[in-house]
């Protein structure tokens, strides 16, 4: 019975691991509908009639007559159930959806296209073959079947509720998670600190030291400016706050404000360059209260690039405030494959600058939906089979409850991002101004410490890699086998991934690959070592928080993580 248990508890925690690994996060990206129907022309095309068709009538055929050699996946979310494997009704059903799929992506596939072409026909294809899955019905998924009949059809009751519930406070998305176990500032964003500065733009956190000595130079976290900052410092044991203040690192946070959707105070002008002249203001409150020349910043995803920015606009100013940086899953050179430049058309692009004219703000529940419909078996037909045919709970997760305290995003900031990727803000020094000056990352001479995730289907890898062509200091790699959010929720106990590391000298990200340190467990003491390398002596930890100039104001996490 211990055994059992013990095996069920790993299989619970396998497929949590599974869903933080799905979930999106970072810029906010679009699908351009105009484009996407290129895909659906490939389904009218020469090849598909001559090739694609005739394949899947013949595939069909043996699959009505059983002669199929189409094997089921064992672990799925489709087709994990034993059912599936065992009836020949319902196993026909899922050889002949993953008949059609195979021959959809064989037909919307040209290899010999733009990878951007390839990027949008993954996303479509994604969404179309999920989306037909008998395994989305309820009279063609024996496991929904089975449920109602055991439960004499309370399922079927408690799965109209989910949806009823979904329809009118989830715009008709599935809910990822049981919110309910979770609350922001007593088992999430629970690190001890206080603010310490707040403008319109955002405040900012500095954590109570917990060690009697603290290193000189402070750290500033900069997250992004699409998703709440207490990802950073999730619950206790799985924060890197937490991590970093009990290492002894001098800790302050910068809390993005959620845009309002208020039309009158127009946020959704905020844009890149007034991120990055509060990223500049909120430095120099950090280097007021610690008494310090500079500081070392940690950016993540987006709040990585206006990091780069300021950096940039720093160099440039001969101003070495930001004595050394961490970049994790942050992606400057879009020229490697990835979805996010993949679904920046042109005209997606224009669609953005129309809203950014009138400054409107995305909705948070849009921008659930975008990143949800990224990676839309795990995150959305995964939690109608759960939630509305088999009427169960979404599980209760940190990760998941953070997930869904999503943020508003100014549209012009999404233009903004799009806009400095496409251009090559980065990958083509002096071509683009910021604040009134070149973007040049290869004038920052100062370290820089890069993570990326090797399953990270957001910011892959490879690009983010190649920050280390376009900075002009001397960078160190870490690449996570893990996705998006895993890359850093990365805590050291327990920890079962593995990360390659090594100095980023090396231009191509695959060579790099192959001769890179391999390591077992978490990053984090990895770069720990790195930071404190470059945070000068200790001295004796402050005994309040603050300065007379900027006096602590309430207890963190603060007021703007509220803001819905």
């Amino acid at each position: 019975m211990k055994a059992t248990s013990t095996t069920a508890a790993m299989a619970r925690e396998a497929e949590a691991m599974l869903r933080e690994e799905a979930l999106g996060g970072g810029i906010v990206v679009a699908l351009d509908p105009i484009r996407s129907r290129d895909v659906f022309r490939l389904l009218a095309s020469r090849k598909a009639w001559t090739e694609g068709y005739p394949r899947l009538a013949g595939e069909w055929l043996k699959v009505a007559l059983g002669l199929s050699t189409i094997e089921l996946p064992q672990k799925d979310v489709f087709y994990g159930d034993r059912v599936w494997h065992t009836h020949p009704l319902f196993r026909r059903l899922a050889q002949a959806h993953l008949a059609f799929t195979e021959v959809f992506e064989s037909v919307t596939s040209k290899p010999d296209g733009p990878w951007t072409d390839q990027e949008r026909a993954a996303f479509v294809r994604a969404i179309v073959t999920g989306a037909v899955s008998p395994a989305n019905f309820l009279p063609t998924n024996p496991a929904a079947l089975r449920e109602a009949i055991d439960t004499r059809g309370a399922s079927l009751m408690r799965g109209l509720r989910n949806f009823l519930v979904d329809l009118g406070e989830n715009k008709g998305m599935p809910s990822m998670v049981d919110s309910t176990p979770y609350h922001v500032g007593e088992n999430l964003a629970c690190t001890p600190g206080k603010v310490v500065y707040r403008e319109e733009l955002f405040e900012i956190l500095q954590y109570e030291p917990q060690t009697p000595d603290v290193h000189a130079r402070p750290l500033l976290f900069v997250p992004p400016q699409v998703n709440k900052f207490y990802v950073l410092d999730l619950a206790p044991g799985r924060s890197m706050v937490e991590y970093a203040v009990q290492n002894g690192l001098s800790t302050f946070m910068l809390v993005w404000r959620n845009p309002r959707e208020d039309p009158a105070l127009r946020h959704g002008s905020w844009g890149l360059e007034l991120y990055t002249e509060g990223l500049l203001r909120a430095i120099e409150v950090v280097k007021a209260i610690s008494g310090a020349d500079d500081l070392n910043a940690i950016g993540l995803c987006a709040g990585g690039m206006t990091t780069a920015f300021a950096q940039s606009y720093l160099a440039g100013e001969g101003d070495g405030s930001i004595a050394n940086a961490t970049y994790i899953v942050t992606m400057l050179d879009p020229r490697e494959p990835n979805m996010v430049t993949g679904l920046g058309t042109e005209e997606s692009q224009q669609q953005m600058a129309r809203r950014s004219e009138k400054a409107t703000v995305i909705n948070s529940k849009t921008m659930a939906a975008n990143f949800a419909w990224m990676r839309p078996k795990d995150l959305v037909f995964n939690y109608v089979i759960n939630n509305w045919l088999m009427g169960k709970r979404s599980p209760a997760f940190d990760v998941l409850s953070w997930n869904a305290d999503a943020t508003n995003v100014s549209s012009t900031f999404a233009r903004d991002t799009q806009e400095m990727l496409n251009g090559g803000a980065f990958t083509k020094p002096g071509t683009m101004t910021l604040l009134g000056r070149p973007v040049d990352l290869k004038a920052v001479t100062t370290d820089a410490f890069l993570v990326a995730g090797q399953r990270d289907h957001i910011t892959t890898w490879r690009p983010c890699f190649m920050t280390t062509q376009v900075h002009g200091g001397e960078t160190e790699v870490v690449i996570v086998n893990s996705g998006h959010i895993q890359t850093f929720v990365n805590p050291v106990k327990g920890s079962r991934y593995k990360y390659w590391t090594g100095p980023g000298g090396v231009p191509n990200p695959d060579e790099w690959l192959a001769t890179a340190d391999q390591v077992d467990g978490s990053w984090w003491p990895k770069w720990l070592e790195w930071v404190t390398a470059r945070s000068g002596p200790k001295r004796r930890a402050p005994q309040a928080l603050g300065s007379a100039e900027y006096p602590p104001m309430e207890d963190a996490p603060g007021l703007y993580v509220h803001e819905k």
